[in-house]
């Protein structure tokens, strides 16, 4: 459901990926966003050009540091974050269907646990 309608856009995950984090933390710089979500910095100035071009965020220099790029959402990006997210949680709805709400928050829990784990992991490898 999500992946089709990010097609329509000729969006993909890692796209929408960098959009959630923008909407969710607000504009950021280039290197900020790499770091948080875990990304190649060449491999996101890919999406960045990609969701640039769509119109949907906009590039400019830094004030404190005319060397770095600050990345921010437009308002067509910021709309489309809106409706994506929407059905990306009818998307996890339907998925998770099948699981009770206790067995949904056991799954939740135990997601974490592997992510903070390999966010340690990394950490100690200086990755």
């Amino acid at each position: 459901m999500l992946v089709a309608a990010l097609s329509e856009h000729d969006l993909r995950l890692p796209h929408f990926a960098v959009m959630t984090a923008l909407s969710d933390f607000g504009p950021l710089v280039q290197r900020d966003l790499a770091d948080r979500l875990g990304l190649n910095g060449s491999h996101l100035v890919g999406y960045l050009d990609e969701i640039e071009r769509r119109g949907l965020l906009r590039r400019e220099r830094d004030s404190d540091d005319r060397r770095r790029q600050r990345v921010a959402l437009t308002e067509g990006g910021r709309a489309l974050v809106r409706e994506l997210q929407q059905i990306a949680l009818r998307s996890q709805e339907e998925l998770l269907h099948p699981l009770s709400e206790p067995e949904r928050a056991t799954l939740v829990s135990l997601m974490r646990r592997v992510v903070d784990s390999d966010d340690s992991a990394q950490a100690g490898l200086g990755v």
